[in-house]
């Protein structure tokens, strides 16, 4: 890797990490929040749902402009907006100002997220794209395993006010180096637009597929109300609608925001919906274990934090192990990650069942979680850059930002769904007993990207 890579990357993945804090370091946050300027219930899921919706409306919009005006001048917009945000958060009065702050901040971190996809796509090739990838998948490790930690730091340290503000704050000084240093270091190519002629972002498909990700997320983000699940029927409508408009935009000779044909590329389409499907099973797993270590257990915050802490730091060595022979084993690793992963989750589960029955400590978890984290860089990683080798680089940023709202979806309808089934269930089943359903759902969920994982292999190998 050349010095102007590794500059890149530095520049690129520094702020990314602290966008991805801005999830992980909030839950922890939100009591002090809610004591220091009075928030409701309802005002708190929105510091959470607004960013999450705004991350995930913008993903491909972004990755889009990222294409057609040049990736580094949309990550540097990115930066702005949330370091902006990140600026009025940690100055709030009050919460509907943070909300709008969090907003902000949600629509910086969508438009940085797919420009670090796209400049990777368009700066690395071969082993050494999925040595860049494995660090990307090293970075959201990170982002998982110390936003926890720092926020109850920062809550220790400055006290319960300026401990929440100082977690948004934090990101300020990180945007102003970044912006510094990706003026010096970046690439010229990274300020160029790849397109040819007259710049076109496809307004309409643009504002139809926003609206589409929007209907469907909002449910299953805002779920209090069964009145919203109405939007998602419409959502799914209008995600036909723009694939009607962006196959018509594309006969006209014009780009559309998405090449549809993209789909017809195997192993995109494939580890789109492979990752998808992962995501709508996994993440849902350490909402479930705080919930249930917690409530079931009596475990304080900081204990259930610790117990899947080495899930989190393992999954940073596997990703960068991942990421440096993802081209030598090809999807087969991402098969046997999802292998590993439901070994872990059938072995947590077994242990909630048997954890009365036979006395045994629910801190044993511990060692079948450290499974579910380090298979999860063996398959986020390499299904990163194998679903994106055969895409054309002029369309790297959209298509990234595609299986980044492929992840954005599966998160937000696994925890909604995989939630329901785990409270649903709790009172007939008591809290071990809905534990175990709830981890039969998620495996059910993963065994299914895993079946998607081995046709794609199949289908590779008989493509040669």
């Amino acid at each position: 890797m050349t010095l102007e890579q590794r500059r890149l990357l530095g520049v690129a993945l520094v702020p990314l990490l602290a966008a991805l804090l801005s999830v992980s370091i909030v839950n922890v946050v939100l009591p002090s929040v809610q004591s220091t300027i009075g928030a409701s219930n309802a005002a708190l899921q929105w510091v959470l749902a607004g960013y999450t919706l705004a991350f995930g409306v913008f993903l491909v919009p972004a990755g889009r402009a990222g294409d057609v005006y040049g990736r580094g001048r949309l990550f540097i917009a990115g930066l702005v907006l949330f370091g902006a945000g990140s600026l009025v958060a940690g100055l709030a009065p009050n919460t509907l100002v943070l909300n709008l702050a969090r907003v902000g901040m949600g629509l910086g971190s969508g438009l940085i997220n797919p420009q670090t996809v796209g400049l990777i796509q368009q700066f690395f090739t071969g082993k050494q794209r999925g040595v860049a990838f494995g660090l990307f998948g090293a970075t959201v490790g990170v982002s998982v395993a110390i936003g926890p930690v720092l926020g109850g730091v920062l809550i220790a340290l400055l006290g319960p006010e300026w401990g929440w503000r100082a977690s948004f704050l934090i990101n300020v000084p990180i945007v102003v180096f970044a912006i510094i240093l990706a003026f010096m270091w970046f690439p010229k190519g990274a300020w160029r637009a790849l397109s040819t002629g007259v710049p076109d972002v496809d307004p309409v498909g643009t504002v139809i597929f926003t609206l589409a990700i929007l209907f469907v997320m909002l449910p299953f983000l805002q779920h209090e109300s069964a009145l919203t699940y109405l939007l998602l029927p419409v959502g799914l409508m209008l995600f036909a609608v723009w694939a009607i408009w962006e196959r018509h935009y594309s006969t006209k000779g014009r780009e559309p925001m998405v090449d549809l044909e993209l789909f017809r590329t195997p192993s995109f389409a494939n580890g789109t919906l492979l990752i998808t499907l992962q995501f709508t099973g996994v993440t849902s797993v350490w909402v479930i274990v705080a919930v249930f270590l917690q409530q079931g257990h009596d475990f304080s915050a900081f204990e259930a934090g610790i117990l899947g802490l080495p899930a989190a730091v393992v999954s940073i060595f596997t990703s960068r192990w991942a990421g440096s022979r993802v081209f030598t084993y090809g999807r087969k690793m991402v098969v046997m990650g999802i292998g590993v992963a439901l070994v872990g989750l059938i072995g947590t589960a077994s242990i909630a069942l048997l954890s009365n029955a036979y006395d045994l400590s629910v801190w044993w978890m511990m060692v079948p979680l450290t499974l579910v984290g380090g298979a999860q860089g063996v398959v986020i990683t390499p299904n990163q850059t194998l679903s994106l080798n055969d895409v054309p680089v002029a369309y790297a940023g959209s298509a990234g930002g595609v299986i980044q709202a492929g992840q954005r979806l599966g998160t937000a309808v696994g925890i909604a769904s995989i939630t329901g089934v785990f409270f649903g269930f709790e009172q007939a089943l008591g809290w071990d007993g809905t534990f175990a359903l709830s981890f039969a759902v998620i495996s059910l969920i993963v065994a299914l990207a895993g079946c998607v994982g081995i046709y794609d292999t199949v289908k590779q190998q008989k493509a040669r």
